[in-house]
């Protein structure tokens, strides 16, 4: 997403130079690129054969909707799920730590944007 956001918008950047620049088979950047699209991160600028490009501004793409192009949800463990129904939640000890602790991981990848990456922010 770096590589896609530090480039004019108007050419994109080709996948074959993602990869070169990233040191990443063009298969495994098939499955990334595959992925930021159905999300609806990234697009190609002008069809098929074409750079990619970002959607929106880099200031508005926070890290949680990067992450969740390839994960649903972020789970600090595995009951915290939307997906998992845990008989033990209403009677377990730990389970407000842990879900309080997952809150703070989503406010985390909520609070940062694929610009203060670029911008070199420090979390």
């Amino acid at each position: 997403m770096v590589e896609i956001a530090k480039v004019d918008p108007k050419t994109g950047i080709f996948q074959k130079d993602i990869s070169e620049n990233q040191k990443l088979s063009i298969k495994y950047l098939d499955h990334i690129i595959q992925s930021l699209k159905t999300a609806g991160l990234i697009v190609n600028v002008k069809g098929k054969k074409s750079g990619y490009r970002l959607t929106r501004p880099a200031s508005e793409i926070t890290m949680y909707q990067i992450h969740t192009a390839f994960e649903r949800e972020i789970a600090v463990i595995e009951c915290l799920s939307q997906h998992v129904t845990c008989e033990m939640e209403k009677i377990c000890y730990t389970y407000p730590f842990w879900k309080g602790l997952n809150k703070i991981v989503e406010d985390y990848f909520n609070n940062a944007t694929l610009q203060d990456l670029i911008d070199g922010k420090d979390f």
